[in-house]
């Protein structure tokens, strides 16, 4: 059957995620309109084609045991120069994302993997553009607002044309997928936490 790349991630929701996809392209990135635009929680990652069935199980699992959470994206961030990123910050939901992470490659799970970098969850915005580009993206996007609630996480696989495309998406708590929310102010200490 062969080797397969995987990704898992949240997607941002609309009309966000499109209006950053947009952005992404504006900026002169030609991998735009090949990624959903999301936060990611298992970078590319070759596996067995064979092990998709186990991969879904692990993937359900870790999915099961979680909550709904609020997600906040607020400004940008680069991690150049270590590595040719702008992003927009997570502000809200990092510590889930973590949480989720970790899950998705644990050692006794199909999807074991290291990390290059440590985990920082983002949703990246420019990617290996040039420098003018990316100093752009990084001030035009600058003040970016957006919340919603996450409801679940995909696994996306990624064709030979190089576009990624989602294979299946994990409900938490084994329900349906919560819709999004508008942004909107307000405390978070009465929301749901992702931990059982």
């Amino acid at each position: 059957m062969g080797t397969v790349t995987l990704g898992v991630s949240i997607a941002v929701p609309e009309p966000y995620g499109s209006l950053l996809q947009q952005r992404r392209a504006s900026f002169g990135d030609p991998a735009a309109y090949g990624i959903p635009t999301h936060v990611t929680l298992l970078p590319p990652t070759e596996a067995e084609a064979a092990d998709l069935p186990a991969i879904e199980t692990h993937l359900s699992q870790i999915a099961t045991a979680g909550r709904p959470f609020p997600m906040r994206l607020s400004g940008t961030g680069t991690f150049r120069p270590l590595s040719p990123v702008v992003f927009v910050q997570v502000v809200e939901g990092a510590s889930a994302c973590s949480w989720l992470q970790k899950r998705v490659r644990e050692a006794s799970g199909p999807l074991v993997r290291e990390l290059q970098f440590p985990y920082h969850p983002h949703v990246t915005v420019a990617h290996g553009i040039a420098e003018e580009a990316m100093d752009r993206a990084y001030e035009e996007l600058s003040s970016y607002e957006a919340a919603w609630t996450c409801g679940s996480f995909a696994l996306y696989e990624q064709g030979p044309d190089a576009v990624w495309r989602k294979i299946n998406e994990f409900p938490f708590g084994g329900g349906g997928t919560t819709p999004a929310v508008p942004a909107q102010g307000g405390s978070s200490m009465d929301q749901p936490s992702l931990h059982p």
